[in-house]
């Protein structure tokens, strides 16, 4: 069977913005662009971050919506016809086919944290976190992922959300969802910024996250700034090759990129003003992780004012950050599916996310029942990888990475000026040439420089 065009287009340009917006926001923003901020150097290390997504996120950004609103197909298929109407070989598909196993495989494990996160919704409800020692919260957390039977389940019901929004379609389906989730999400995420500003260590936070301290500044920071920009936007995954091929000629990819970028960048700090206010206050360390989430964060919710109404709150906002992502990972295969399947949106979103689901089960054992299993144990740099460990290894240090670079080089050497002066809706002037030296030479320089550090220069 020919592989159809998509007809179903975002009914707005706020919608789409909301979506990809949403597809960016996910958990990392709640931990690791906070925590690292302050490690490395605090507004120094903004201050890189914010050229990093300038000068390379937002680049390959624009070029990954060149590409979907082009070729107004799934990933894959709008990577083989931009490449064919340019002239150019339909191997440039793989561009799409790495974007889109990446998203599948990020999301086995992804909706496995989902489930943590709908595990730990009714604990905080019901108080469970009162006076609570880092201990004991340690040890609950630990008894989750002891318990694969509870994690199972817990995937599973995350998995269903999702499933559910990705077989509606993109109009009554994902843009419904995130008509409803993005608006909450924003209220929710400013309530619990005022409050944890007004109950926490507002000065101890802002010096965290924006004393310029310069002397931290190193090669490995730089790359880490790099790399935080790269993967909070979410460029590499083509979700945005996959969003973009329901847009419509009427919006402004310049303007709704840059929206995107200043947006993500915006959550991924109020998230630092929600969290750190509350741990500085409580005395605890803010350099956990994802720990942070299921572990620190439950001793300062046992220990302030109305903590459990709080842990309620922000768990339910973990909750929305995650699904958006979720449906935007799905989204990429049931896309390609549907131009290829004789099916139903309803059967392929069910059958792809049960697929997702099972391979997940694997994540879910491998910390507990499999966690002495080692697939790549023969290899040095993966000897001690979980199966879990190793899905999000493969993807976020190879698969996006290649991804990136694969992006800028099809679409700045290969895609014609003519194709992405049209789409980007402007002159042959300054804005389009620097954008076009960006993609062309800094971003796959700088993300093939991630790529290395990540693999080779690490180990």
């Amino acid at each position: 069977m020919q592989p159809q065009e998509m007809h179903a287009h975002w009914s707005s340009r706020l919608t789409f913005i909301m979506a990809a917006v949403g597809s960016a926001v996910g958990l990392g923003n709640f931990w690791r662009f906070p925590t690292t901020a302050g490690e490395n150097g605090g507004g120094a290390f903004v201050l890189i971050y914010i050229l990093c997504v300038v000068a390379v996120a937002l680049p390959i950004l624009m070029a990954e919506l060149i590409i979907g609103r082009r070729g107004g197909m799934s990933a894959v298929g709008s990577c083989r016809k931009v490449a064919e109407e340019n002239g150019r070989s339909s191997l440039w598909a793989v561009v799409g086919w790495v974007g889109m196993i990446a998203s599948f495989l990020i999301l086995t494990f992804y909706s496995v944290i989902g489930g943590w996160i709908i595990a730990y919704i009714p604990i905080a409800a019901i108080g469970s976190f009162d006076a609570i020692s880092l201990d004991a919260s340690q040890g609950r957390f630990g008894d989750l992922l002891g318990n694969p039977l509870l994690m199972t389940f817990c995937h599973g019901v995350f998995m269903a959300l999702t499933i559910f929004i990705v077989a509606q379609g993109v109009n009554k389906g994902i843009e419904k969802a995130v008509n409803i989730l993005m608006p909450l999400f924003f209220l929710m995420l400013v309530g619990v910024v005022i409050f944890s500003i007004s109950t926490g260590d507002i000065g101890q936070t802002l010096a965290f996250l924006f004393a310029v301290d310069f002397s931290k500044i190193s090669a490995p920071v730089v790359m880490d700034a790099l790399g935080q920009a790269f993967f909070s936007i979410g460029v590499g995954s083509a979700i945005m090759i996959t969003y973009g091929g329901y847009l419509t000629s009427a919006t402004r990819i310049p303007f709704a990129s840059s929206v995107i970028c200043v947006a993500d960048s915006f959550v991924a700090i109020l998230a630092g003003l929600a969290i750190f206010p509350i741990v500085f206050a409580i005395g605890l360390d803010p350099a956990t992780g994802p720990g942070l989430i299921f572990q620190t964060l439950p001793v300062a919710f046992g220990q302030m004012p109305f903590g459990s109404l709080y842990g309620t709150a922000f768990f339910l906002l973990a909750l929305f950050a995650a699904l958006t992502s979720s449906i935007a990972l799905l989204e990429i295969s049931v896309a390609w599916a549907e131009e290829h399947l004789g099916w139903s949106r309803r059967n392929i979103a069910i059958a792809t996310g049960s697929l997702i689901w099972l391979i997940g089960i694997a994540n879910v054992l491998s910390l507990n029942e499999w966690n002495d299993v080692f697939l790549l144990g023969a290899y040095e740099t993966f000897a001690a990888m979980t199966i879990f460990d190793l899905l999000d290894y493969l993807t976020a240090n190879i698969l996006m990475p290649l991804g990136g670079v694969l992006v800028a080089l099809f679409v700045g050497w290969r895609v014609s000026r003519n194709v992405t002066r049209e789409e980007l809706g402007l002159s042959d002037g300054f804005a389009f040439q620097l954008w076009r030296i960006l993609l062309r030479y800094v971003a796959p320089i700088s993300v093939g420089g991630v790529l290395y550090y990540l693999t080779l220069g690490s180990a």
